[in-house]
């Protein structure tokens, strides 16, 4: 198969650097030792041998650009989180891709061992797909307590259910969930509050190799076209019905009055009124926030809530979201990554809903505006009890010379009480040195030592595992919810809120956000200096409240539902 120059070689692995001091500090002109390396890419030696293949063979077929997803889940139990990760080429209706189709090398699942090694299990779990696949998510849809799996590709999705042996079992069909649009992003959720989890899929374009034509990039040579080009996908909801069963619910659930071309979604109760709301990070477009009227019906409204356009009143290139309360005042702020001469865009909720974009105030403006971000997420990366960033660059234009060069670093912004950020990427003269094409990050703690890794999806390349080296240095408790039968077994959409020493954080549970990824569902508290937790309130999927004191630090504390039943196997069965 003849292969495309349009993706460079990766650079040598290198590790990104980071120094954690204290707000406001800087690094003086007299010598000062060399800080410590707080991420370090261990994929290889973990066994994490997956290399992404985007099928391009020089005809500039779109999707090439646009892929690269995967999801942590713990696909056995074992309070250890597997690796999942999605293969793309060769590219559907492409010359060559019946010919190559034989030779497709599958998608891959990644047994976590325990010792920061993984065993490749994918032949006999039965995962390895046969689409161009896009991304990932997992969750108990049907709440035996086990995790499935969801993939979306461009064309027909597929939906994996946990049998419980270390298999699982293509149900696509017989639950009704195989969308044939290209979709990016997906999320489990229960919008309706019948305690099942409902899937709301996000579709970029109406695509096809026949669609394509000759487009130019800003060099005047033959590229990829733009999304214009192409009419947006309508996104596609659908009911959970029991029984293993779904029902496409979009148009009378109000979906299908607006359609966008959707890369990112998130749902999360963006207007404080106790309902799971959904918002999409259109490419090219106004974003898209869905309201949850509470009676099976959403209602669009990001224009009216300030979330569609940025404060200049344009629409930007939506990538990946982040979704979380990093200033602490008890609402969910939106964070979104766009196209290079854009900004990456902080959306601030004022409490009811109703968003600012606050970018430039929190200083994540200009070092945003010459990369191109995909995924991201909100998380505390070195314990200290502020929401720090990371973002996965990679551009989607060759830039101005021949060289087909759409390789970027990544970037790491770490959060400041003053409530702005700043780039730490490049710390100490060494930066995150390795320059690829990245797309999808999933966020987790692998090694449960009490912080969050990073795996990063690479498009025409290799996946990293950038592991933390640093964040469990401060005090730290990571929370794992059991649903135990009443609710799915990470108890999705409860609300963690956790005191000590005179602070406040509050999490939400969620699996799938950001970038066609699934990450890590229980929720991760760094607590600085703080050597108890003085009261956990914990707010289930139903409103039952749960409330403990004196909770010890340094430790992942599992929760089992009130009236939930724990599994003779597994995790749960630990659970206080």
């Amino acid at each position: 198969m003849r292969r495309s120059s349009t993706f460079a070689s990766v650079l040598p692995v290198a590790v990104l650097l980071a120094c954690a001091e204290a707000d406001g500090g800087a690094v003086g002109s007299t010598a000062v030792p060399a800080p410590a390396p707080v991420f370090v890419e261990r994929a290889s030696e973990a066994g994490l041998d997956f290399l992404h293949r985007n099928g391009a063979v020089g005809d500039y077929n779109y999707p090439e650009l646009l892929v690269g997803g995967g999801a942590l889940l713990d696909i056995d139990d074992d309070g250890l989180l597997d690796v999942y990760l999605v293969q793309s080429g060769p590219v559907p209706g492409a010359p060559e891709a019946a010919a190559s189709a034989v030779n497709r090398p599958g998608n891959r699942l990644y047994r976590n061992l325990g010792d920061g090694s993984f065993e490749d299990v994918t032949a006999a779990a039965g995962v390895g797909g046969s689409g161009y696949g896009a991304g990932a998510t997992a969750a108990d849809y049907d709440r035996d307590g086990l995790v499935d799996l969801y993939v979306t590709n461009v064309g027909p999705n597929r939906l994996y259910r946990n049998l419980g042996d270390s298999t699982l079992e293509d149900v696509t069909e017989r639950a009704g969930v195989g969308d044939p649009a290209w979709s990016s992003s997906s999320v489990f959720f229960d919008y309706d509050g019948d305690l099942d989890l409902d899937l709301f899929v996000a579709n970029y374009v109406v695509w096809s190799a026949d669609r394509e034509r000759p487009c130019l990039g800003p060099n005047g040579l033959r590229n990829y076209c733009n999304p214009a080009e192409y009419p947006p996908a309508p996104d596609t909801l659908y009911r959970n019905d029991g029984g293993g069963r779904f029902t496409e619910v979009s148009e009378a659930a109000g979906l299908r009055s607006a359609a966008g071309p959707g890369l990112g979604v998130v749902a999360a109760d963006l207007d404080g009124d106790d309902l799971v709301d959904l918002y999409v990070a259109n490419d090219q477009a106004v974003n898209h926030l869905w309201l949850n009227q509470g009676d099976g019906t959403f209602r669009e409204d990001a224009l009216a809530r300030g979330a569609a356009l940025n404060e200049l009143g344009q629409p930007e290139a939506g990538m990946g979201i982040a979704v979380a309360d990093p200033d602490g005042d008890g609402d969910l702020d939106l964070f979104l990554t766009h196209l290079s001469g854009e900004t990456n865009t902080f959306y601030r909720n004022d409490g009811g809903g109703f968003f600012q974009d606050v970018t430039a105030e929190a200083r994540l403006g200009g070092v945003s505006q010459p990369y191109t971000g995909f995924g991201t997420s909100w998380f505390d990366y070195d314990g200290d009890g502020v929401l720090d960033l990371f973002v996965a660059n990679g551009k989607v234009t060759p830039g101005d010379t021949a060289a087909f060069d759409y390789r970027e670093p990544n970037q790491l912004l770490r959060g400041l009480r003053s409530g702005g950020y700043e780039d730490v990427s490049t710390r100490a003269g060494v930066g995150l040195e390795l320059l690829e094409v990245s797309r999808g990050a999933a966020f987790g703690d692998l090694d449960n030592d009490g912080d969050v890794d990073i795996l990063l999806v690479n498009n025409e390349g290799p996946a990293r595992l950038f592991r933390n080296d640093v964040g469990n240095a401060r005090s730290w408790l990571v929370v794992d919810l059991c649903g135990g039968g009443v609710f799915d077994r990470a108890a999705i959409g409860a609300r963690v809120t956790v005191e000590a020493a005179g602070r406040s954080w509050t999490r939400e549970v969620r699996a799938g956000y950001s970038f066609a990824v699934g990450n890590d569902p229980r929720v991760h508290f760094g607590l600085g200096d703080a050597h108890q937790v003085d009261r956990m309130v914990v707010r289930w999927p139903d409103g039952t409240v749960t409330e403990r004191t004196d909770v010890e630090v340094d430790r992942i504390l599992r929760l089992l539902a009130p009236g939930g039943r724990a599994p003779a196997e597994g995790v749960c069965r630990d659970a206080e």
